[in-house]
């Protein structure tokens, strides 16, 4: 796939584009299955500005993104961090929340056990490494779904009442993640309800029903519910690639 996410910001005088290539089977599986590229254009007149890595921004705002949903929707005590994968998101993800929240113990669980392995030998504290994805779940505070998963990995009868899920695999409208059991006795919050209804298996083959997006929690006009079991969809915004990519810019050209 080839997937073309244009975004203007008003706010931040920011225009770009961002081009995402997407193979989904690799047999060479040093390449990742995504790699990015983001322009960043002179709002004024269109003139390129920048090429910026895409691949590190997606991986370090989709992170930040699924942090600012567990910051308003995890448990008052969260003590246990599950990772379900152990690609790239994995390790964006493990950093930001490490640095963020204050976990006692971190698990991961990946379907190539040697991966999840990798994972936990290169990470700066330490992560258990779990035999099964069940294994994982059970008792976590917090789960993170970052698989390559296209039907359920993660089952609503494993989920600890009151947990929070960040699930941003399965960005197709025929994958999955999650199964209906979680979906539906979840509060679900996402990112875009238009990118939800139309690009997630998730939530379109559940028939989950979305309580909010996170900006509407964020400005106020809908509760967080952290006492509930919630789950995040997150599929990512152009928007978010725009606001990266130019605070990326300026912190540059200030260094120069």
């Amino acid at each position: 796939y080839l997937g073309v996410m244009p975004a203007y910001s008003a706010a931040d005088d920011a225009l770009t584009t961002k081009l995402v290539t997407f193979y989904e089977h690799l047999k060479d599986s040093s390449v990742p299955s995504h790699q990015a590229t983001v322009l960043l254009f002179e709002p004024s007149n269109g003139t390129l500005k920048a090429v910026l890595d895409g691949s590190v921004i997606t991986a370090k705002r989709t992170a930040a993104v699924s942090a600012i949903a567990t910051k308003l929707l995890m448990p008052a005590f969260a003590e246990v961090l599950c990772i379900l994968g152990a690609g790239v998101q994995a390790y964006s993800h493990y950093d930001i929340f490490t640095e963020l929240f204050t976990f006692k113990e971190v698990r991961i669980w990946n379907r190539t056990e040697e991966k999840a392995v990798k994972f936990a030998s290169s990470v700066s504290g330490p992560v258990r490494v779990c035999s099964s994805a069940q294994e994982a779940v059970t008792g976590a505070d917090v789960i993170v779904t970052v698989t390559m998963a296209t039907a359920p990995i993660l089952f609503g009868d494993w989920v600890k009442p009151g947990a929070h899920i960040n699930a941003v695999g399965a960005s197709r409208p025929d994958w999955r993640e999650l199964d209906d059991e979680l979906m539906k006795n979840s509060v679900l919050f996402v990112d875009s309800r238009d990118a939800a209804l139309t690009e997630s298996g998730d939530v379109i083959l559940s028939g989950a029903e979305i309580f909010a997006e996170l900006g509407e929690v964020l400005k106020g006009t809908k509760p967080a519910l952290p006492e509930k079991t919630t789950v995040f969809k997150s599929l990512g915004m152009a928007v978010e690639d725009t606001v990266a990519a130019k605070f990326v810019y300026d912190a540059w050209s200030a260094g120069n």
